[in-house]
């Protein structure tokens, strides 16, 4: 069993990834609908029940905005989609824009995404004084998906729920 299970709010609005067994637990209890299966089964000692891959909450849920969505490796790859802002390759490192030995700051603003050729030739310097132009501007995600987005591998059945918010966010 893969473990995992996409939650959505009742308006289709992704909010969090919880366990699958959590996920039968609240649709057992009427709390949410099945939506997506995985193909496999629990099994009690007098029933079987399908493993959930996507429930949708019965009642909507109000969620408290969060002021700043924590940074970390793979939601930079996520929001710089896996591609070096300098030269458009794969990327592979993550290179601060203003380096931290000059006092810059390990923020979303200054972080993205880089392969290994660009983040070694920019070593510690400013943009100003190296060849290198960011082909975006780096900012803070403004989407709770973005914690979809960190928590790992985006299975196929949640991607018509995940993509379209990760669409409006990112300006695609």
């Amino acid at each position: 069993m893969s473990g995992r299970a996409l939650v959505l709010n009742a308006t289709y609005e992704p909010l969090c990834v919880v366990s699958s067994r959590r996920a039968l637990v609240l649709v057992l209890a009427d709390r949410a609908e099945l939506v997506h299966e995985t193909g496999e089964l629990f099994h009690s000692a007098r029933a079987a029940y399908p493993e959930p891959s996507v429930v949708r909450l019965s009642q909507y849920v109000r969620v408290p905005r969060q002021s700043r969505i924590a940074i970390s490796r793979r939601s930079v790859f996520a929001r710089d989609g896996h591609r070096c802002q300098y030269c458009g390759g794969n990327a592979e490192n993550i290179d601060h824009v203003v380096p931290r030995s000059r006092g810059g700051t390990h923020t979303w603003e200054n972080v993205v995404a880089a392969c290994r050729r660009c983040n070694a030739a920019k070593e510690d310097r400013l943009l100003e004084e190296s060849d290198f132009v960011l082909r975006h501007k780096p900012a803070t995600p403004r989407s709770r998906v973005w914690l979809l987005v960190a928590s790992g591998e985006v299975r196929a059945e949640w991607e018509a729920y995940v993509n379209p918010v990760l669409n409006r966010v990112v300006g695609l």
